[in-house]
C-alpha cells in the first residue's frame, strides 16, 4: 500500500470520476480532447490531486485520483469542471456555437471510492 503523508496526515484516499459533455456531444476528439487532457492534468497539479488513472473518451471522462482529505470530492470536481470549461471555451470559440448556455461539462458526475480496508485491519 502506497500512502501519501501531509504535515499531520497520513492517507490513502481514492475517487473515481466520470463526467460527460452536455447533451453528450463527441466533441473530446483530436485538438480538444488532448486540451482537455492538459488542462485537467494541470488543475489536478495545482490541488495536489495525484491523477492515478485516466481516459478521455469522444463524449466523457474517467479519472481515478488521489486526493488530500481537505479537499471533498464535490470541490474536485467543481475546479476540474470549471477550470476545463473556461479555458476551452477561450481557445476554441467555435464551441460557443454549439454550446451557446456556456456550458460544456452535463450538470452531474457519477463518484465512487475505491477503498482496501479489510475485516482484518479493522481487527488489528
Amino acid at each position: 500500500m502506497e500512502y501519501r503523508y501531509g504535515s499531520h496526515t497520513i492517507f490513502k484516499i481514492q475517487y473515481h470520476f466520470v463526467f460527460v459533455t452536455k447533451y453528450r456531444y463527441h466533441v473530446l476528439k483530436g485538438d480538444i480532447g488532448f486540451k482537455a487532457r492538459d488542462l485537467i492534468r494541470q488543475t489536478c497539479h495545482a490541488f495536489e490531486i495525484d491523477i492515478l488513472k485516466g481516459v478521455i473518451s469522444k463524449d466523457h471522462v474517467h479519472l481515478l485520483v488521489s486526493a488530500p482529505p481537505n479537499i471533498a470530492p464535490s470541490e474536485i470536481m467543481r475546479r476540474i469542471k470549471g477550470r476545463t470549461s473556461a479555458k476551452l471555451f477561450e481557445s476554441y470559440p467555435d464551441l460557443r456555437k454549439r454550446y451557446w448556455g456556456r456550458h460544456f461539462w452535463a450538470r452531474g458526475y457519477f463518484c465512487v471510492t475505491s477503498g482496501e480496508v479489510t475485516e482484518e485491519m479493522i481487527k488489528e
